[in-house]
């Protein structure tokens, strides 16, 4: 996964447009490829740290649902509700840190 700032998006599309008129006149400069490559490797580990963060937000989440599930089984009659509406809210959460985790790796 890429994970380009705005300023990596601007500054690489400059780059390949420039690259590609030299490749129209056969006269590629390797610098030029080389800070493009310098663009996408930093792009890839910021992508590659958002994906391990978004990982470990899922995981978070299921051990949230999980002792929502536990306290559901061992409440009381009276906190039943409460404690239904609490795993409800913490699925959903899961959810949405499941899509946002496979729309990243998607990408």
């Amino acid at each position: 996964m890429y994970s380009y700032t705005r300023a990596e998006a601007r500054q690489r599309g400059k780059l390949f447009r420039k690259g590609f008129r030299q490749a129209l006149a056969d006269n590629v400069d390797p610098a030029l490829e080389r800070r493009i490559q310098a663009i996408d490797q930093s792009a890839a580990e910021r992508g590659q740290r958002e994906l391990n963060a978004l990982h470990n937000v899922r995981e978070n989440d299921r051990q949230t649902v999980a002792q929502a599930k536990a306290a559901v089984r061992t409440a009381s009659r009276q906190d039943k509700a409460t404690a239904r509406q609490a795993l409800r809210d913490a699925e959903q959460q899961l959810k949405r840190s499941e899509r946002a985790v496979d729309k990243a790796e998607r990408q």
